[in-house]
């Protein structure tokens, strides 16, 4: 039985993923196994980090906001337990973003979870 070598397909696959590894030092740039295994570590690592960058900027959300709301007196717990009660829907995104951009903006809305 003769072994199969993949031909013109083959020099194809093996010319694209050399492609993709540009950039890459030594033998990850030039060899197509190690080229390989250098690209699927990659592609995991992207994969993996997408996730944790969005527990990242989740952390630092909620530190933002945190700070902003003891400058008003009230701790980051207490200011979404009232946003929560008094039905005001603001994602943390918004939230930190007008903590950061708006401080009397974000008074006002502090203010808004203070009442009962």
């Amino acid at each position: 039985m003769a072994r199969v070598k993949g031909g013109p397909q083959g020099h194809r696959r093996h010319k694209k993923l050399l492609k993709m590894n540009e950039g890459y030092h030594a033998t990850r740039h030039k060899l197509y196994r190690r080229a390989n295994e250098a690209m699927l570590a990659s592609l995991w690592y992207a994969y993996r980090d997408r996730r944790t960058r969005r527990r990242d900027l989740r952390k630092l959300w909620i530190t933002r906001i945190n700070a902003a709301a003891r400058l008003n007196g009230i701790s980051y717990s207490r200011l979404i337990s009232g946003l929560k009660k008094n039905n005001i829907s603001l994602n943390r995104k918004m939230l930190a973003d007008v903590a950061v951009r708006d401080l009397q903006a974000f008074s006002k809305i502090v203010e808004l979870a203070k009442t009962e």
